[in-house]
């Protein structure tokens, strides 16, 4: 399995990957492998899920009819 050498961390980053590991109870090399895994590996979701996670949020939002007005009204508001 290949290795590598990662230098010149920053101390801030350095604090945190210490703390993120001690949270989740891995060495300091086993968090550095968990976060490359959760940023870089691929997540394949079949099309059946990305339908039944968008009836899900759907079935969150309120049931009203908005008009193409209001969504302007929306999206301008607080803008100069």
């Amino acid at each position: 399995m290949p290795a590598i050498t990662v230098k010149n961390i920053p101390d801030n980053l350095y604090k945190n990957l210490k703390l993120a590991a001690q949270v989740h109870h891995r060495s300091i090399n086993s968090e550095i492998i968990a976060c490359l895994e959760r940023e870089l590996m691929i997540n394949k979701v079949t099309v059946r899920k990305r339908i039944e996670n968008a009836r899900l949020l759907r079935s969150k939002l309120i049931n009203e009819i908005v008009d193409a007005g209001e969504i302007e009204s929306l999206i301008n508001m607080g803008r100069p």
